[in-house]
């Protein structure tokens, strides 16, 4: 059999049509961002873009075929969100929220839990959301602790043919919804009678019982609604518990696998659209000196190992999200490699390249700190690398008969 790092003609045009449209709209949105001081105001600058967006079939591309999307491999989901994080990674991160808050339904879903809470996001207008409403602000890396450690506080007590739901959540895309009421659908973390436990509210449920506490200003990705939402008295149908009560632990996990992976490309589009403008300094620029400082040799020694780190990194990448999305046995751990590995790969290749740059690299209207700001978000969103993603790998490593070249293909 023989392996093909090339894309296949679906691919490229796959590659053309995000890369057109992240030209056409997303440049101009992430422009319009850093001008917008107001974290809700530059949040809902998004919304007429991602109508776009649905209206193109974007939405329908996320969403696998099995449940009537029109998803692909891991390898054209790589290629997707490369093209538009190189722009406006903000954007994507808050567009690509059904892939986690849909990956429980996904797989614990009844067929008619399935198709209900699918059918938004199969739309061809509109800008439907959806959140997992997992982290708290309290923290969540120990979500599954038991007493007399808090682990997760939000409760859902039984209440009839319903559940009733308490608690704070925070963090996660889109938990306000456009308009403060909540997106259209929200697959909840909580805690209930018989463990912790995943319960779908739908925008019907969250109006008049969701409170908006905080917008968060973000440093980096500053165009991403993030939000802290009080959920008060949410009453949410039996028949929207997925799976079975203290199922939620596997659950929960299993949603951010894929999500995780993608950080690894997030991290490459940042390093990718940095080292495009630290290259282009080091080729015009002298610094008053007699020719461009690539000439010097520890500038293009920087840039050499910058530029090595991004196509190692990326490669992972594809390699993380194509098990990811076939479901191969190396799914888990080339997942948390591409996570820990790219972000802070990331912060570390970006952080050379300011050094490239020098000080003008440092004036906010020069456009290479901002990637870093994006960048320096990567180690700690879809699970902190310390607090949850290496831990992960630790019960990886000392798991029994646990094969260290399996990853590979190689044992």
């Amino acid at each position: 059999m023989t392996v093909s790092f090339l894309l296949s003609p679906e691919q490229e045009e796959l590659k053309a049509a995000a890369r057109a449209f992240a030209d056409e709209h997303l440049r101009d949105l992430a422009a319009a961002v850093r001008a917008e001081p107001d974290p809700l105001t530059r949040a809902l600058l998004a919304r007429p873009v991602f109508e776009k967006a649905v209206g193109q079939g974007f939405l329908k591309g996320l969403i696998p075929a099995a449940v009537g999307g029109a998803a692909g491999g891991g390898v054209e989901a790589a290629i997707f969100v490369e093209e538009w994080a190189a722009k406006s990674p903000d954007f994507t991160i808050s567009f690509a929220g059904p892939l986690i808050a849909l990956m429980p339904v996904y797989q614990a879903g009844t067929p008619e839990q399935v198709q209900r809470f699918v059918a938004p996001f199969l739309a061809d207008s509109g800008a439907p959301l959806a959140a997992m409403a997992f982290s708290e602000p309290g923290g969540s890396a120990n979500f599954d602790a038991e007493a007399p450690a808090a682990g997760i506080t939000t409760t859902a007590t039984p209440d009839g043919d319903h559940y009733v739901i308490e608690g704070t959540k925070a963090w996660a895309s889109h938990l306000s919804g456009w308009d403060g009421d909540g997106p259209d659908l929200m697959t909840i973390v909580c805690r209930a009678p018989g463990g912790i436990s995943l319960l779908v509210a739908e925008r019907e449920h969250l109006a008049g019982h969701l409170e908006v506490e905080e917008h968060y200003d973000l440093p980096g990705l500053r165009g991403c609604l993030t939000s802290r939402v009080r959920l008060d008295r949410v009453r949410v149908p039996r028949a929207n518990l997925l799976g079975q009560e203290g199922q939620g632990v596997a659950l929960t996990r299993n949603a951010f696998l894929p999500s995780g992976a993608s950080i690894g490309v997030f991290a490459v589009a940042a390093m990718r659209e940095a080292f495009d403008v630290a290259y282009r300094f080091a080729r015009t620029e002298t610094r008053g000196g007699a020719v461009p400082i690539l000439e010097h040799q520890a500038v293009s020694d920087a840039l050499a190992d910058a530029k090595g780190r991004i196509e190692a990194a990326r490669l992972l990448a594809w390699r993380a999200l194509d098990a990811v999305m076939t479901q191969h046995p190396s799914a888990l751990e080339l997942g948390l490699h591409a996570k820990v590995l790219g972000s802070e790969t990331a912060v570390e290749v970006i952080t050379k390249l300011v050094q490239v740059v020098g000080v003008t690299a440092y004036d906010r209207n020069f456009p290479l700190a901002g990637f870093l700001d994006d960048a320096l978000a990567y180690p700690i969103i879809e699970g902190s690398n310390i607090g949850i993603r290496r831990r992960q790998l630790q019960s990886l490593f000392l798991s029994p008969g646990y094969d260290p070249l399996a990853a590979s293909g190689m044992s």
